[in-house]
Formats: structure tokens, C-alpha cells, sequence
């Protein structure tokens, strides 16, 4: 959540998402491990003219106001990107996945930061979602000292 980190995974994580050709309306997933991933690549994509709306999804609907689970700029019919900081076994974005569908978006792939190679991409890949990540954990246990 640094000025720094936002900036940093906004730039790489719109990039990518303009490479794997997703052409999502919004991005967003389980709260709150997403969202600073979802609001720093959204800002970035105003910046580049091409928005993607942020959401979140939270894990129980609330009690009162809305009483729904999915938050912010998200529309039935939106086609968008689960994202994720860090996949592990894959639950929080299947999770997401299924609200958003719930909701009626469609899901176009899973955005990670990290992807933990403990089984989660997988996981996600069997629930027919592709998966995009900016780096694994093995890749960074590399490059340390």
C-alpha cells in the first residue's frame, strides 16, 4: 500500500492486462488483500485513457445499507479481472469469481501479483479461469541473497 508499491504494481499489473488482451470494464476480487491491487491498476488505467472500474467483493454481505457483497463501480454484464495479491490455493478468487457471476459479470482471468506455486493456479486454471502473474514465489526466493 505504499505510494511506491501502488505505482509499481499499477504500471506492471495494467501492462499485463493489456497483454493478455482481457479487454475488462472492472477489476476487483476478495477484500482486502485486492484491493489496493485493483485501485492501483485502475488509477493507472484512467492515466493511460483506457478505465477499468475497481470493486470489491466482500466476504459477508453487510447487515445493513446495500446488504450486497460486491461494492463500487461494478455493473451486471461487466466482463472483469479477478485480482488477487498473493494465490495460494486459489479459494479467494473462486470465491470472487463466483459473486461477480452471482452478480451478473463474467469473469475474463485471474490477476496475481504473486503466485505462491502451492497449487492455487491450478486450482483456478480447473475452474476454466486463466491465470496472469507478475512473478511466483520461486522467482523471488532466486533472487535473494
Amino acid at each position: 500500500m505504499s505510494p511506491e508499491g501502488l505505482v509499481l504494481i499499477g504500471t506492471l499489473g495494467f501492462a499485463a492486462l493489456e497483454a493478455a488482451g482481457w479487454d475488462a470494464e472492472a477489476i476487483g476480487g476478495l477484500t482486502l488483500g485486492a484491493d489496493p491491487v485493483a485501485y492501483a491498476i485502475a488509477y493507472t488505467s484512467a492515466v493511460h485513457g483506457r478505465p477499468i472500474r475497481a470493486f470489491t467483493v466482500r466476504k459477508e454481505p453487510k447487515a445493513h445499507g446495500t446488504g450486497q457483497l460486491i461494492e463500487g463501480p461494478f455493473h451486471r454484464g461487466d466482463r472483469v479481472v479477478i485480482a488477487e495479491d498473493v494465490i495460494t490455493t486459489g479459494a479467494s478468487a473462486l470465491r470472487a469469481a463466483a459473486a461477480v457471476r452471482q452478480a451478473g459479470g463474467s469473469v475474463a482471468g485471474v490477476f496475481a501479483v504473486v503466485d505462491r506455486d502451492e497449487g492455487g493456479r491450478e486450482s483456478i486454471e480447473q475452474a476454466g479461469l486463466s491465470v496472469v502473474s507478475l512473478t511466483s514465489a520461486a522467482d523471488i526466493i532466486e533472487q535473494m541473497p
